[in-house]
């Protein structure tokens, strides 16, 4: 029933005066509730209202993982939050309680399935058994209070809260129904709709199955080695440092290194990748992960709380709570729409009698068919049932997305800009050549690059130095070491200032000569990174280079199946921007199938090409690893993580985290944001065209309630059956196949 936590929540639909209330509390506490009943806008909204109290602040009502997050004064006690819960109609569950659509519906399907077999009866006694009007009153009287128990007691609810939603417009065309002595159509009216209301809950609790599959992926325990004995805790009680057990086929219930023992592990439930991962002692493992083949013992890195999986867990609960543009769209829409209906339904019922001397009974019940057939359920509930099944698949398949709005906008992509280092190549350089000049020794050149570049942690720094230790050449002690910005470093060893860079860095330095010039250009043209190693130029020196490292990052194995499949969900433009020398960029770009590469950019100029591709293309992603290229990641329309799996920070900077260093499920992404957005919007158009026809046909005429409630809970219906096909992402062929 209850969680507390104290993680951050979003106000989903709050207004503007609930937040100011929670701005006023002095202290506060945070409680989750699982909730039974909340099955459309209509519960949600009045959750809500329910909560506006003084001693609540933001209330997070959400629909998909049916559960309800309060702030409020630690003065306020649970057991007060459920009963103002339990006022909007719905219900709180225990926590320790089974869980499943009849256990949580059982009340429900046979109020409904009596509903409907006193409707029955009494359409066959009226068909076939002529029965007197006495008898068919008291079985459709009986239908309607059985169905109209699930809906008598939300409307009554909403009047109290001064709003009108389709529980109430359902309640006055059954009553009115009644008072045109339509009792037939009166008791299908309530039977249809509590039907269909079941039928919507039952879709909306497949789409909740497939969240709680994710949600649920790690052990509630750990077995914990404790003085050579074993025993089972649960994994909240797990400290760093713990060593637990894991035997094969059991899921790694918290992140940590393997300390003996070796195995495959299936990390498909946290990154999507197909193929099992060889761990041996020293190797990471992660929370969640299935442990396939041998025992390992783990010695625990992470608390469960700041376990990778809790991470990611806690970013899927906080994006299905953003908004997507087109369901705020909806939202105000709903709330303007459904009052004005009432008073056209009102006016329908009064003016054509008054103004025109038109039949009261006729154009009472074209008021009632109107009421009915306004009900707003199809538009409100399609968009989030929408984006919360996009976004559930594609955690599944290792691709994080912070929220609908972000989902709205990759479906919306037409550029992309990635970085060179760790997106399109391995990110992991190597020395592969060197040459002297000088005549200094390579021991010379070595000391001077280890003792330089050890102060830095960039890429292909770290490769120099991992050289440089196998040549087991020494470091000496570096004073006034400086970066300098996109080009390289430099410091002072023995007295001397020496620098290590890039072709830019030694050109302004002024100590490039024709021959090192012609020699650069040979290494460039083989896209190989250089690192210029030499003396700086100072007064009375002219400054010298002691030699040149080659390094070589290649491209990733998949990386030009990935460009094919980019272009193929309709990527116009893919443009690398590095701040490698131009012909190594060059020369990888066209390797890999890139469009346009743009290469000596330091941090400020890659975001000035993202602005130039936004003014091109206008919806422009850039992919990069989420720090240092966070300027031109925050430019861009959506700036995408690689390899999350292996970074807190990436998963926090980036709009979009693609768990893996596979960039096809970029691809993927892109493909699932599109039909999704192609979802959206044919369930909104749908939704009104559907509103719009039936009005037409009521007003005139030419429909009568059956009908009217038939259409507008199909349509409810069909738009949720739509949306959840999006709980599928297509497979990397058809994507690659276009």
């Amino acid at each position: 029933m209850i969680e507390t936590k104290d993680t951050q929540c979003c106000n989903s639909g709050g207004d503007q005066k609930k937040t100011m209330v929670f701005n006023s509390l002095k202290e506060s506490k945070k409680s989750t509730f699982t909730v039974i009943g909340m099955d459309c806008a209509d519960e949600i909204a009045a959750i809500q209202k329910a909560l506006s109290k003084p001693k609540i602040g933001k209330v997070s009502a959400n629909l998909m993982t049916s559960q309800v997050t309060v702030e409020h004064e630690p003065s306020l006690s649970e057991s007060e939050i459920i009963s103002l819960i339990n006022s909007a109609g719905v219900r709180v569950r225990e926590a320790t309680a089974t869980t499943s659509f009849y256990t949580d519906n059982k009340k429900r399907v046979w109020l409904v399935g009596t509903s409907g077999t006193f409707l029955l009866i009494g359409l066959l006694s009226q068909w076939f058994l002529n029965a007197p009007e006495s008898v068919l009153f008291a079985l459709f009287l009986m239908a309607t209070l059985f169905g109209g128990s699930l809906i008598l007691p939300k409307a009554i609810r909403a009047l109290k809260q001064k709003s009108l939603d389709m529980n109430v417009l359902m309640t006055m065309a059954a009553i009115g129904a009644f008072i045109i002595r339509e009792y037939s159509e009166g008791a299908a009216v309530v039977f249809l709709f509590s039907l269909a209301e079941m039928l919507e809950a039952f879709s909306v609790a497949r789409a909740r199955k497939a969240i709680r599959e994710i949600l649920s992926i790690t052990p509630q325990t750990a077995t914990v080695e404790d003085g050579g004995k074993d025993k089972i805790v649960p994994v909240e009680q797990v400290e760093v440092g713990n060593t637990i057990l894991v035997l094969a086929g059991e899921r790694i219930p918290l992140d940590g290194t393997v300390m003996s023992g070796s195995s495959s592990v299936n990390q498909a439930p946290l990154t999507g990748e197909s193929q099992p991962i060889a761990k041996n002692p020293g190797d990471t493992v992660l929370a969640g992960t299935i442990n396939e083949s041998g025992t390992l013992k783990i010695k625990v890195t992470h608390t469960f709380k700041d376990s990778k999986i809790s991470n990611v867990i806690r970013l899927i609960e906080e994006a299905q709570s953003k908004k997507a543009p087109a369901q705020l769209f909806v939202d105000k829409f709903s709330r303007i729409y459904t009052p004005v209906v009432t008073l056209v339904a009102v006016l329908v019922a009064f003016v054509p009698p008054l103004a025109f001397n038109g039949d009261w009974q006729i154009w009472f019940y074209r008021a009632l068919v109107f009421l009915v057939i306004a009900c707003p359920c199809a538009l409100v509930i399609a968009t989030p049932v929408s984006i919360v099944s996009a976004l559930t698949a594609l955690a599944k398949s290792g691709v994080l997305i912070k929220g609908g709005v972000f989902l709205e906008s990759l479906g919306k992509i037409r550029a992309l800009a990635v970085d060179k280092t760790g997106t399109i190549t391995e990110g992991t350089p190597r020395v592969v050549s060197t040459q002297l000049f000088n005549k200094k020794s390579e021991e010379e050149l070595l000391t001077i690059v280890h003792s330089l570049e050890n102060h830095s942690t960039h890429p292909l720094a770290r490769a120099a130095v991992a050289y440089s230790e196998q040549q087991n050449a020494p470091e000496k002690e570096v004073l006034d070491f400086k970066v300098v910005q996109g080009k390289g470093i430099q410091g002072q060893i023995e007295g001397h200032l020496y620098f290590a860079g890039n072709h830019k860095l030694a050109h302004e330095l002024g100590v490039c000569t024709p021959d090192l010039e012609s020699y650069l250009a040979t290494l460039e043209d083989k896209a190989q990174s250089v690192l210029v190693v030499g003396h700086m130029p100072h007064e009375n020196c002219s400054g010298d280079v002691f030699g040149v490292l080659g390094l070589a990052d290649e491209p990733r194995s998949n990386v030009i199946e990935a460009i094919q499949s980019l272009h193929n969900v309709g990527i116009r433009e893919i443009s690398m921007l590095s701040g490698d020398n131009q012909r190594t960029v060059s020369s990888i770009a066209k390797r890999v199938h890139i469009d346009t590469a743009i290469g000596d950019l330091l941090p400020e100029n890659k975001v000035t090409e993202i602005q130039q591709m936004l003014s091109r293309h206008k919806y422009v992603a850039m992919v990069g690893d989420g720090i240092n290229d966070a300027p031109a990641l925050a430019q861009a329309t959506i700036g995408i993580a690689m390899g999350a799996a292996g970074t807190d920070a990436a998963i926090e900077t980036a709009d979009v985290a693609l768990m893996t260093d596979d960039l096809t499920q970029l691809a993927r992404a892109v493909s699932h944001g599109r039909k999704t957005l192609g979802i959206i919007r044919f369930n909104i158009s749908f939704a009104l065209v559907i509103k719009a026809v039936f009005i037409s046909l009521g007003i005139f005429g030419l429909s009568n309630l059956w009908i009217a409630v038939a259409a507008d809970m199909g349509a409810s219906l069909l738009v949720i059956a739509n949306s959840m096909r999006l709980l599928n992402v297509e497979t990397r062929n058809s994507v690659i196949g276009g």
